[in-house]
């Protein structure tokens, strides 16, 4: 009954997933996907935004259309790897929805948390929902010490020096209205995992309100995670960045 009702609501929901050799966990997170949007009745599309991938991530993409259907996956690749906001943009030329939904399809984001964002913004109107790994029951499996203390502490320096009222800004795990997710990331000049604090950041600054839910955050199940030495000078570089500038 409640599905029926989640139906009729008129709203849609867009998930962008944007993609880089995801070949192994596609398949997997657009099983549970379809499963948990199924299950909850609410209407959706799934946008894949494949950078280029050498490992057939695409073609895996394109077997899973002829599954769900071209109205449920759509392909929506780019030539090479262009970043996480410039993909988010892409997605969003095509997507249908009047919500849009951020995750990584690399399966540390699971699906089965997307009905609590949904329900959570209902129950506030909410601009943008973030899922997050310190508050409530959330929590970080998989990660060593190091990693942890990483985001954490990239979390306590972000929570001091910008003070963006959300207790997790690096998580990429959102529920946005589409308008208000294009009015930030028209304003947004970071990249990589800066990008994802700044967006708080800004919607903090436009009056936005934000959501939380609790979520448990699996470190990668396949491949190599992509958080280097490099990664994290840039996040402090950038994280000063826009403290001097926001």
């Amino acid at each position: 009954f409640a599905a029926k009702l989640n139906r009729d609501s008129g709203d849609k929901y867009s998930v962008l997933l944007p993609t880089y050799n995801e070949r192994e966990n596609l398949p997997l997170i657009v099983w549970l996907l379809v499963k948990y949007f199924g299950e909850s009745g609410y209407n959706y599309e799934i946008i894949v935004i494949d950078d280029g991938s050498p490992d057939g991530t695409l073609e895996v993409g394109e077997q899973l259309q002829k599954i769900y259907g071209k109205d449920k996956i759509l392909l929506r690749p780019r030539e090479k790897k262009l970043g996480l906001g410039t993909a988010y943009i892409h997605g969003m030329k095509h997507a249908t929805g009047n919500f849009i939904i951020i995750m990584d399809a690399d399966l540390s984001h699971h699906p089965k948390f997307i009905p609590e964002f949904i329900e959570k913004q209902k129950e506030g109107n909410y601009d943008l929902v973030s899922g997050t790994r310190y508050s409530g029951n959330g929590g970080v499996y998989g990660w060593d010490l190091r990693r942890k203390l990483i985001s954490r502490g990239a979390n306590f320096l972000t929570q001091v020096l910008l003070r963006p009222g959300a207790s997790d800004l690096t998580g990429s795990f959102r529920l946005y209205k589409k308008k208000v997710l294009e009015s930030l990331v028209e304003r947004c000049v970071s990249k990589g995992y800066v990008f994802q604090m700044e967006m708080i950041v800004r919607a903090r600054q436009l009056k936005y309100t934000v959501g939380e839910v609790p979520i448990s955050f699996v470190d990668r199940v396949y491949g190599e995670s992509k958080l280097g030495g490099n990664e994290i000078v840039s996040f402090v570089k950038g994280l000063l960045t826009l403290f001097a500038t926001t």
